[in-house]
């Protein structure tokens, strides 16, 4: 029986703070892989970064803590 992990995205608003995010998060030993924004959350164009859906709450502290905006946290 294979065990399937369940992810989220993390939106922020540029790829300068998706960048950041994953510096932070990668830091703090957070599993999280920076990929393209998924078409059917948004149509621009973009990064953003791809977590563990049980990190969520963990992760929206951590960004908040470093000041970094979250324009939303969605699961895949």
């Amino acid at each position: 029986m294979s065990s399937r992990l369940s992810y989220a995205v993390v939106l922020v608003p540029s790829t300068n703070h998706a960048l950041q995010a994953e510096t932070i998060l990668t830091r703090q030993d957070i599993h999280c892989k920076l990929i393209p924004v998924p078409r059917h959350i948004s149509s621009e164009c973009g990064f953003c970064v791809r977590i563990l859906q049980a990190d969520k709450e963990h992760v929206s502290h951590t960004l908040g803590a470093a000041n970094v905006h979250i324009a939303g946290i969605y699961d895949l």
